[in-house]
């Protein structure tokens, strides 16, 4: 163990906590009394009620051990659901380590939309083939295999690392997943598939932009997941193009996007020459993130 802290007057769980978010916050963390108190009841494996009662017992030595552990990974910037091994979506728990991106709450926005948009423009007891372009830990495809059981969900991603965490997570939440290794929509050409929805959320952050991300998103999370290119848009182009082949004649077609990109991306649906309409949705800061594209 790498200690960073004296220890040796601690003697409770309050003094712990206050020790360790004293520590975050020399370190440079944006919340240093809530990581302190997540990563303190991670140790104790205690939930909040437990803990905000039980401030006065005693920590063991076990604990802040293991504490010290946790807070000196912390300060070399490892985003706390790697350190954890989950992070929640759409209410269920997903395996998260290095090797995949960490599932974010605007994603969720995505799979509503799909599953809203669907419901529109099918009927419930429709069985629809649906491909996840970049499967990542599974979130998008897990999720919508678990909603929707009777749909045919398959995923593609081109890194072995995250089709196997995306495996366990399939197979933990009870999850049917078709998984298919490739770069993403060659795969469904390579095969002749057709969908009826498409969903995706690729990388889309500028190259340039990549190096100017937080430290614990550079130094952690895997680039493959987040370089989009030169202008953050090259997977959207390589998608829009391969439509024509993977659509099926009723189709719809969902992309989640960064800032300052909807726009364009509703332009490579529409100049893919078979998409009908186009719906943009903002998330709840108001930033337009996820397009829509329905085929008829």
């Amino acid at each position: 163990m790498r200690t960073q802290l004296d220890w040796s007057d601690v003697t409770t769980i309050r003094e712990a906590l206050t020790r360790a978010s004293s520590f975050l916050r020399e370190s440079g963390a944006k919340d240093p009394v809530f990581e302190a108190e997540l990563l303190l009841r991670h140790c104790l494996d205690w939930d909040r009620t437990r803990f905000l009662i039980s401030m006065l017992d005693p920590v063991t030595p076990e604990v802040v051990e293991r504490l010290d552990e946790l807070l000196w990974r912390r300060s070399r910037h490892e985003p706390l659901q790697y350190m954890f091994g989950s992070q929640e979506f759409y209410g269920r728990p997903f395996t998260v380590r290095p090797g995949v991106l960490i599932p974010r709450p605007e994603t969720e926005i995505l799979v509503e939309q799909v599953l809203l948009h669907a419901r529109q423009l099918w009927s419930d007891a429709a069985v629809l083939d649906v491909a996840d372009i970049g499967t990542g830990s599974g979130a998008i495809c897990v999720t919508l295999a678990c909603e929707r059981p009777d749909w045919n969900v398959m995923t593609v991603d081109l890194s072995p690392d995250a089709t196997v965490i995306a495996r366990e997570n399939a197979e933990r939440l009870g999850a049917r997943i078709r998984f298919l290794q490739g770069d993403l929509a060659q795969p469904l050409l390579a095969a002749g598939e057709r969908v009826d929805i498409l969903v995706s959320n690729p990388p889309y952050i500028p190259s340039t932009d990549v190096d100017e991300l937080d430290a614990e998103v550079i130094e952690h999370e895997p680039r493959l997941a987040l370089d989009g290119g030169a202008d953050g848009l090259d997977c959207y182009r390589r998608l829009c193009e391969a439509l024509p082949s993977v659509l099926k004649a009723k189709a719809l077609v969902a992309y989640e996007v960064g800032i300052h990109q909807s726009r364009a991306v509703a332009d490579l649906l529409r100049a893919s020459g078979v998409i009908a309409d186009v719906h943009i949705i903002p998330d709840l800061a108001g930033i337009e993130r996820v397009v829509i594209g329905i085929r008829r």
